[in-house]
C-alpha cells in the first residue's frame, strides 16, 4: 500500500476520519475484488498529488465488518468522501480517475 494512503479499521475509524481536520476518501474494499485492484493505482496517484489537501484511506471489508455495514456498504468497492465527520457523497465500482476526481472536488 502506498505510504499516502492510510490502513484504518473499526477500531481508529473515528479518530482517523471522523475527526480528521481534512476531508478524507475511504475506499472500501477486499483482497479478492479485482474492481477494488483496478481502483488502487488510481488513488495511489491521486494521494501523491492531493494527499495535503485530501486524507486517502482504505479499510478492509472483510477485516472490518462493523464501519462498513454502519455507513450501507454493499458492493466493493465503494469510495466514500468524508468532510467534518459527515459523508458528503459516494461511488460503487471500479470508476474512472475523472469520477474519482469530481467526488472529491464536492469536499474541496
Amino acid at each position: 500500500m502506498s505510504e499516502n494512503i492510510l490502513d484504518v479499521s473499526d477500531s481508529n475509524f473515528e479518530t482517523v476520519i471522523l475527526k480528521s481536520e481534512k476531508p478524507a476518501l475511504v475506499d472500501f474494499w477486499a483482497s479478492w475484488c479485482a474492481p477494488c485492484r483496478a481502483v488502487t493505482p488510481i488513488l495511489e496517484e491521486m494521494a501523491e498529488s492531493l494527499g495535503e489537501k485530501v486524507r486517502f484511506a482504505k479499510m478492509n471489508v472483510d477485516e472490518n465488518p462493523s464501519t462498513p455495514s454502519k455507513y450501507g456498504v454493499r458492493g466493493i468497492p465503494t469510495l466514500i468522501l468524508f468532510k467534518n465527520g459527515a459523508v458528503v457523497d459516494q461511488v460503487v465500482g471500479a470508476v474512472p480517475k475523472t469520477q474519482i476526481q469530481e467526488l472529491i472536488d464536492k469536499g474541496i
